[in-house]
């Protein structure tokens, strides 16, 4: 694959990793902005609460996802993984119609 693996080549790459550039649906808080709302980030302690609850969550489970993949496992089985992980039949549509655009 062009761009040492990466399907999309290393522009996809760098979009999705460069922070400051909002790359459309790929850029967003993980639910920070209805926290908020929600009155469960009120300061900086909140939000770093907020932060390290993501990443033991939804952060393993990604990150374990991403270690499957690199080893060679089957790319249908974990995308079958990923779904049922993710509830929402819209956030799993969501999720695949950003993948189609890498």
């Amino acid at each position: 694959m062009p761009g040492g693996g990466v399907p999309g080549g290393v522009g996809a790459l760098l979009v999705l990793a460069d922070g400051r550039f909002p790359a459309g649906g790929h850029a967003h808080s993980g639910g920070a902005e209805a926290a908020v709302a929600a009155g469960r980030i009120r300061d900086a302690a909140s939000l770093a609460a907020f932060c390290r609850g993501r990443l033991h969550t939804v952060g393993l489970t990604a990150a374990g996802l991403a270690a499957a993949a690199a080893a060679g496992l089957d790319p249908l089985v974990l995308d079958d993984a990923a779904d049922a992980r993710t509830p929402s039949p819209a956030l799993r549509a969501t999720a695949r119609r950003l993948g189609r655009q890498l």
